[in-house]
């Protein structure tokens, strides 16, 4: 099986124009009156190639010949031959024969073009319909023949025959008994019988390979996405509407060019049909469109959908220059009448109509269409119609039109309900359209005929296979005196009309002697009906077709649309050079003062950082062979500084998962790729610190920080570049400073007047001082200890604080805060950022809102925040998990115990839950009663039936799990409003899968309840019989269960008339839906057929003694649509 256009499967083996075998049964009769004619002989050339080549009518013959060659010394020629060149249709052609087999047993012979090299005309080919006889010139009887035909091209310049004829039968002393050899005396000829076509489309026999639309006939296709080639036909069908494509530009989209404006993606669809030099996808459309894979993948109704699209475009029209187009375009006027006959007297209404959907079934062509639409229904006897002030009166009914549009869409109904089948079927009948037509006749006496109602066909919009697979396109004639077009999807090819008009009729294929017809390519089914038809015409009136075709004026496209996709076609060309040349370029991350200042987190910045905020580092795409001299001149611009008062350290990953600077780059010539792979680590990008120079000496050279520490002489003691942050308790932060230089023998509390004057704090200020070593080790620093021993260097992080007085401290620690910075570094570990979004969204007053909370807060902890945020009782709130899809994925149980760590990340023993749960989101509910009381309650989900099977009313009724089924009745009656009276007569029952599983008495345990079961509450009539048959419906099998399943009571005597009677009334199911319905007993084995019900018959005898069996329904279920969609067409 191989796979057409990516909507159906099809048979490898189908050829649609394949040669069939025709084989007519002689009669003796018919022997004795007609004597058989003499079969032509191989010299008779004339009358052998009329029996054996005959000219096929859909074919115009350019020209056509034979031409015969004498091969001689047939054992003594060499391994590959050719006969002489011959002419046909101003082409050289010529045999080329393999006497000895192309490497097979058997002679091979094929025809050749015989161009010499180079003198072949560019893009040359020939359809050719050929057929090559070998024959004895001793006796022309004896011949052997094998016929063909092919698109000769320059690659595939010859065509035939490996296996002609076994070269042992050649040589054998008698050819098939006829008492001599084909081959004799080492003599044979071979005739070639060539006829060279026409082809008007320039794609007959055509392999596609290497085809270009664009090329070959200045249009392109549309990609198909999966089934989206119903799409694309109407999408074509209305971009070469080309009055409809300007009032699609008309409308502004300038100011929303978004993708997710259906308006903006059509004009940016059309746009690229216009310009593109290859086929375009419909992706953004459809996503425009709010459509997902589920759209994409099945197969649409197209009226459906064009109306839709019509409908939102139209609107997007309003309070534009466009406004009202597409009315004036696609819109026409029908009057539905009833006139009296005996009596002045019509009662009309005057419809607007987008399209006219006209009857297949019973009509042989149009006009017939228009006249059954048109038809007059007498109104008389018991139907008379009532007329005011006239009473009863006898009258005719009717539909006729007032005017029809510029461009007229006609619908045929090719699909169609059959009764007896009780399915959807196609209707192949053939069904005639005229390339002109008139549509006068069927217009009121009072219409405007002013104007010709000549009507052009403009486009045959065709579905190829059945109900349940098949593929559709288009023919189009997109100027008004130019030739059809197919559109396929991404293939456009020139079309003839006969393919265009009579081939999409449907109907039977033409045959010979009652032959079966050709194979289906979607069923694989052997058929005599055509498997195309037509199922959408387009017509445009005579009058309008400049005005609609605009063929001498262009239909110009809005500036900014050509601006935007030029911008985004500049856009990929740069990412594609970038791509390309990406070997060339490095990613450089540079990380300065000016982020650490700003950052509040761990380390020095956001390496990693997910978001861009100004802590992050700027990231330099830059070129390898660029020197650190020429990249600190680029950092420098963007610092608002100069080159030499920078200073780059190359960062290390150090051992406890921090990334620190580690040495000072002094190699001005070296390049970026060098320092990389010298200092830099293996990640994707080499990261730099840049450090600023404190001041310039007096002959102006940069001082940087280590040349102003005093070393004291020391042994052992040199300078380091520390990085120091603040946290402040008061304003609960903490953020970096910026760097300054130690000596390593120092003293800590030695630092205490150089961080003061960083900090900008009086001499002597109290100031503690901890290590940030990494995220979860915060140490104190020892004020005697040197930073020698406290084992600092380079690149370490030095927190200080101030120390506060008690005072101070209350108020802090009174609102929550913390006044440790080891303490609020543990806060900052634990931060996170949750979202907290309503779970019925439509609930007025709850917000979508964030929170930063902690991970180490316990369940009343982070409920209390929240509630606090709500200004509502915190335990009146019921938490959610989220999917990762975004939907409620676990109501989460109250639990003091539980934090928000484990609530969010469930851990490694629970990975199913932590890999599909959103680990920074929680659905929220504010709730009528306290979670811990609702989780003492079941919910039960109960279907009360009011009116029968008529009225279906869903409620959740949340009842104490030690309830029994009279509590939750009594919640149904108070959230459902059920008076008294009614209550008298409700009975519950439990169904299960569509189908009735037991009832329920008023003290049956709530708990007892099963979860996936479905309860119904109904009143049903007051009976006095005891016994009661299970009632359930199916969908011609009582496998495929549907409906509501409900117990029925049965009448001793009562035959089956009139309990159908009594159903009728309790499920409110009458007239004609009623007769559709199959009444049959099932019973529960699977394997037994369902035994019908006649209206004669008893139920109280036939389930007499059987607990074992049910009544079942047989219809369709009203929620299946008959495509097998599940919703209709819908553009967000």
């Amino acid at each position: 099986m191989d796979q057409i256009e990516s909507d159906m499967l099809v048979d490898a083996e189908f050829d649609e124009k394949a040669d069939v075998a025709i084989i007519t049964p002689d009669t003796d009769d018919q022997m004795d009156e007609v004597e058989a004619e003499p079969a032509p002989r191989a010299d008779e050339y004339e009358a052998f190639m009329k029996k054996h080549l005959p000219p096929q009518p859909e074919y115009e013959t350019e020209d056509e010949v034979h031409n015969t060659w004498e091969i001689k010394d047939w054992r003594q020629l060499t391994r590959r031959e050719h006969g002489p060149t011959f002419e046909c249709g101003g082409h050289p052609w010529r045999i080329l024969f393999f006497p000895y087999g192309n490497n097979v047993d058997f002679a091979s012979f094929y025809l050749e073009q015989a161009y010499e090299e180079d003198q072949m005309p560019k893009d040359w080919y020939a359809c050719v319909e050929f057929m090559l006889v070998l024959w004895n010139p001793k006796d022309p009887t004896i011949f052997t023949t094998h016929t063909a035909h092919h698109r000769f091209t320059a690659e595939e310049g010859d065509w035939g025959f490996t296996r002609f004829t076994e070269l042992r039968k050649l040589f054998g002393t008698s050819w098939e008994d006829r008492g001599r050899p084909m081959v004799e005396d080492n003599t044979a000829n071979v005739t070639a019988y060539i006829r060279v076509l026409k082809d008007p489309t320039g794609v007959l026999w055509h392999n596609f390979i290497n085809y270009d639309s664009k090329k070959e006939t200045g249009m392109i296709g549309l990609k198909n996405q999966g089934a989206t080639c119903y799409l694309n036909s109407l999408l074509q069908s209305l971009f070469f509407t080309h009055a409809f494509r300007q009032a699609v530009y008309q409308i502004p989209t300038a100011e929303e060019a978004d993708r997710s404006n259906s308006a903006y993606a059509l004009q940016r669809l059309f746009y690229q049909l216009q310009t593109s030099p290859g086929a375009v996808g419909t992706t953004d459309l459809t996503q425009s469109f709010g459509w997902d894979s589920k759209q994409i993948f099945e197969q649409q109704d197209v009226q459906e959908l064009s109306r839709v699209l019509m409908d939102k475009l139209d609107e997007k029209m309003k309070g534009t220059e466009a406004e009202g187009a597409l009315t004036r375009m696609f819109v026409g006027k029908m009057k539905t009448y009833i006139s009296c006959i005996n009596v002045d007297y019509e009662s009309a209404r005057t419809e607007d109509f987008w399209d006219i959907q006209l009857n297949v079934s019973g009509n042989k062509n149009l006009d017939d269409s228009f006249k059954d639409y048109i038809q007059v229904e007498t109104m008389d006897g018991e139907n008379q119609y009532f007329a005011e002030n006239f009473g009863l009166q006898d009258a005719r009914k009717g539909v006729i039109f007032e005017s029809f549009p510029p461009v007229l869409h006609l619908q045929l109904k090719r699909f169609e309900y059959d009764f007896q089948r009780d399915a959807m079927m196609k209707v192949n009948d053939r069904y005639e359209f005229p390339e002109i037509w008139d549509a006068a006749p069927y217009l009121a006496d009072g219409a405007d005929r002013s104007e010709s109602w000549i009507y052009h066909l403009h486009g045959v919009l065709v579905h190829s296979g059945d109900i349940n697979a098949g593929h559709y396109y288009a023919f189009l004639k997109p100027t008004k005196d130019g030739h059809y077009y197919r559109f396929d999807d991404d293939r456009v090819t020139r079309a003839t009309l006969r393919e265009a008009l009579e081939e999409n009729f449907g109907g039977d294929y033409a045959q010979a002697n009652g032959n079966a017809g050709q194979r289906n390519p979607y069923t694989r089914a052997w058929s005599a009906k055509r498997s195309m038809s037509a199922y959408m015409l387009v017509y445009i009136r005579e009058t309008k077709l400049d005005e609609v075709l605009m063929d001498n004026k262009a239909v110009e496209p809005p500036k900014h649309l050509a601006e935007r996709l030029a911008e985004e076609k500049a856009a990929f060309e740069r990412r594609k050079k970038e791509r390309e040349e990406a070997h060339l370029y490095m990613d450089v991350a540079v990380a300065s003062d000016n982020n650490f200042k700003v950052y509040q987190g761990f380390d020095i910045v956001p390496w990693k950082g997910d978001t861009e905020t100004d802590a992050n580092p700027k990231i330099y795409r830059i070129l390898r062979s660029t020197t650190m001299a020429e990249f600190a001149e680029t950092v420098a611009q963007d610092l608002g500084t100069e080159a030499d008062m920078l200073r780059p350290w190359s960062m290390v990953n150090r051992q406890n998962g921090t990334v620190r600077p580690d040495t000072a780059l002094g190699f001005p010539e070296m390049t970026l790729e060098e320092a990389a792979s010298k200092h830099g680590t293996k990640q994707a990008q080499f990261r730099l610190w840049f450090e600023k120079a404190e001041e310039r000496d007096e002959v102006g050279v940069p001082v940087f920080g280590e040349k102003l520490v005093d070393l004291k002489g020391q042994a052992n003691n040199r300078p380091l570049m520390i990085f120091l942050k603040h946290f402040d308790a008061k304003t609960q932060s903490l953020f970096g400073i910026g760097t300054f230089y130690a000596a390593f023998q120092d003293k800590v509390a030695d630092l205490s007047p150089a961080i003061n004057k960083v900090m900008g704090w009086p001499a002597g200020t109290q100031i503690k001082l901890s290590e940030e070593i990494k995220q979860n080790m915060i140490e104190a620093m020892k004020p005697k200890v040197t930073l020698a021993a406290s084992e600092i260097q380079d690149g370490d992080i030095i927190t200080v604080q101030r120390t506060l007085s008690e005072k101070e401290i209350a108020p802090i620690t009174a609102a929550g805060g913390y006044v440790e910075a080891k303490e609020f570094y543990d806060y900052l570990l634990n931060r996170i950022n949750i979202e907290f979004v309503p779970r019925t969204p439509e609930t007025p007053g709850l917000p979508t809102f964030s929170l930063i909370l902690s991970k180490k807060m316990a369940y009343d902890q982070f409920a209390g925040k929240v509630a606090e945020h709500l200004k509502t009782d915190p335990s009146h709130i019921r938490f959610t998990t989220v999917s990762t899809a975004g939907k409620p994925k676990q109501a989460i149980k109250y639990n003091a115990n539980s934090t928000l760590n484990a609530i969010l990340f469930p851990g490694p023993h629970n990975y199913s839950a932590s890999a599909t749960q959103r680990p920074d989101a929680l659905f929220y509910e504010v709730l009528d009663m306290s979670l811990k009381e609702l989780e003492q309650r079941k919910p039960v989900k109960v279907t009360w039936l009011p009116d029968g099977l008529s009225k279906e009313d869903e409620h959740t009724l949340m009842v104490p799990k030690n309830s029994q089924v009279s509590d939750l009745l009594e919640a149904l009656q108070k959230k459902a409003s059920i008076s008294d009276e009614t209550m008298q007569k409700v009975r519950v029952y439990e169904a299960h899968m569509h189908k009735f599983k037991y009832a329920l008495p008023p003290e049956h345990s709530i708990m007892s309840l099963h979860d996936y079961s479905q309860v119904y509450v109904a009143p049903f009539p007051e009976d006095e019989s005891s016994k009661k048959i299970a009632v359930f419906h199916y969908d011609k099998e009582p496998s495929k269960p549907h409906g509501i399943p409900f117990q029925f009571s049965l009448k001793e005597g009562e035959p089956f008339s009139e309990t159908k009677q009594r159903l009728s009334d309790f499920t409110k199911i009458k007239g004609k839906q009623l007769d559709k319905i199959k009444f049959a007993l099932v019973t529960r084995s699977q394997y037994t057929k369902p035994d019908m019900v006649n209206d004669e018959d008893v139920l109280w005898d036939l389930v007499s003694g059987r607990d074992d069996i049910a009544l079942g329904l047989d219809h369709t279920s009203k929620s299946r649509s008959f495509f097998g969609k599940t919703d209709s067409i819908f553009i967000r």
